[in-house]
Formats: C-alpha cells, sequence, structure tokens
C-alpha cells in the first residue's frame, strides 16, 4: 500500500491513509513521501472528504473506517483494481508469480530493464536497493510488478494478481500457502488458472519446468506463449540455487522484449538486492 501510495501521488493525486500501526520500511517510505501516519481505525477528516478510498486487502467487515465508507457510499476500490484503471493500462506489464522469489525476482527484473535502458515503473514487495524505495513511475512502457496470489479485498476474493492484466508472466514454482484462505493447493492453483484464462495468444508466460505443481497448473489450459526458463547454472554475484533460478526466471522474461541473456547476466552482476 505504501508503494501504491507513491504511484497515486507520482499520477498527481493527494494521498493521505490511516492504519492501526506503522512499520518500517514502508513507514519510512511514507514519512519521505510526507503521508502522515494516522494510527486510528476511526474516519479520520481527509477520509470523510475524499475522492477515492483505496481499501487494503487486511480491512474487513467491522473496521469503523470501511463501515463509514460503505454507509457514507463512498467512491472506494481495491488496490490492485485502482492499479488496472490508472497505471497499468496502458503499460506492457510483467507480473512475477509463484509461492517463493517473488520480491527477489522483480527486483531482479528491475535491474535487467534498467540497465537496458528500458527505464521501467514497477511496484514490488519490499524495498529495491538500488533506489531505496519499493516503487517507480516513469514514461516507459514498461512496467514491472509483483503477483501476490493472496486475495484482494473483502469484497473482491479473487487473487490480487487477477487484475494486473501481465504482457508477461513469470511462474517461478507453486507450493500451498496462505492456510488462511486457501484449504489446499488446488485452490491456488485455479487462482492461477482463472488468470491464465484472461491472457491473450500474444502475451507469453515464462515457467519452471522442473515444479510439477507448475506443469499441473499449465495443464488445465494455456492459450500464452508457453517459454520454460533456462537454468543458469553460474552468475557471478548471485549466490544459491534458489536465486539462480529467480535469475534465470527474470532473464528468459527479458528475453520476451528482445534483452539478450549477455545482457542480462551482465546486469545481475551488479544487482544489490532487496529490502523485505
Amino acid at each position: 500500500m505504501a508503494g501504491l501510495a507513491g504511484l497515486a501521488i507520482e499520477k498527481g493525486h493527494k494521498v493521505t491513509g490511516q492504519d492501526k500501526a506503522y512499520y518500517p520500511p514502508m513507514s519510512d517510505q511514507l514519512t519521505l513521501l510526507g503521508i502522515e501516519e494516522n494510527i486510528s481505525e476511526d474516519p479520520i477528516e481527509s477520509l470523510k472528504n475524499c475522492d477515492a478510498v483505496i481499501i487494503g486487502n487486511s480491512q474487513s467487515r467491522g473496521n469503523y473506517s470501511v463501515e463509514f465508507t460503505l454507509s457514507n457510499d463512498l467512491n472506494y476500490f481495491s488496490g490492485p483494481e485502482w492499479l488496472k484503471k490508472n497505471i497499468l493500462k496502458d503499460k506492457f506489464v510483467f507480473v512475477v508469480s509463484g509461492t517463493h522469489g517473488k520480491t527477489t525476482t522483480t527486483s531482479m527484473l528491475i535491474k535487467i530493464l534498467k540497465d537496458n535502458n528500458c527505464n521501467p515503473s514497477f511496484l514490488v514487495g519490499g524495498i529495491y536497493k538500488e533506489e531505496n524505495i519499493s516503487y517507480k513511475y516513469t514514461n516507459s512502457k514498461y512496467f514491472v510488478i509483483e503477483g501476490d496470489e493472496y486475495d484482494t479485498a473483502f469484497f473482491d476474493k479473487r487473487s490480487k494478481f487477477f487484475h494486473y492484466k501481465p504482457d508477461t508472466l513469470i511462474i517461478n514454482n507453486l507450493e500451498y500457502d496462505h492456510s488462511d484462505i486457501f484449504e489446499n493447493l488446488a485452490q491456488i492453483q485455479k487462482q492461477f488458472h482463472y488468470l491464465i484464462r484472461t491472457m491473450s495468444g500474444n502475451t507469453s508466460i515464462i515457467y519452471n519446468k522442473y515444479d510439477e505443481n507448475v506443469s499441473s497448473l499449465l495443464s488445465m489450459g494455456c492459450w500464452s506463449k508457453k517459454i520454460a526458463s533456462r537454468k543458469i547454472s553460474n552468475i557471478a554475484n548471485i549466490i544459491g540455487n534458489h536465486n539462480l533460478q529467480n535469475a534465470s526466471s527474470a532473464i528468459s522474461a527479458a528475453k520476451t522484449i528482445g534483452i539478450n541473456e549477455n545482457n542480462s547476466i551482465a546486469a545481475l552482476e551488479k544487482f544489490s538486492g532487496v529490502k523485505r
């Protein structure tokens, strides 16, 4: 939500917000944006007089501000829905998904595109160390976003990534997670399948062919170009098998817009990482 707030400010909106608690590193980012911490679930003045409310998926019925929004018929959106309508609609969107490694892979792809003169906009679920921020909005046609499978909002139980309109989708891996909203792995796969069903034949899916759960998902139906990521065995500065898989996925995604493997590897050799 802090990154979304930053994107809204860059689009020219005045942004305020409230929550029951604020924590670093996102609270630090909000301070840099000049957004006051309103630690309250009660409706604050800016909520009462706003043009639109973006409701995070941590908020539910019974929250005083949520009830105020509904009772007073305020214009409200989920974060992903607002992004789709106001930020992503004119962009070539890279969506990075999977149970593990989303934040790292997203940041790697940002680094590759940045070092190859693409100057992407982005929204990542952590702090991208190179710029010490979780978001950026540029005039580039490219947008890189972390695709979370968690549900969108109390009023929209589809996964967040359903709203992101991927041109290139990375699926790094699939395991059972989020036991508070999913009963089993099959329910998670179904959400991914719903996303895939919205993608045209002109889009690409980068996938890990060694992950049986991903292969099972794609067997449910796929109309996009399926591209198995080629595992890179060694990249200076990238340590560990999981990070090499993350890097391989990012490199394969970059190829869909014509960035060759050697140029991607050169960028990742200077990758400084991401803060959760």
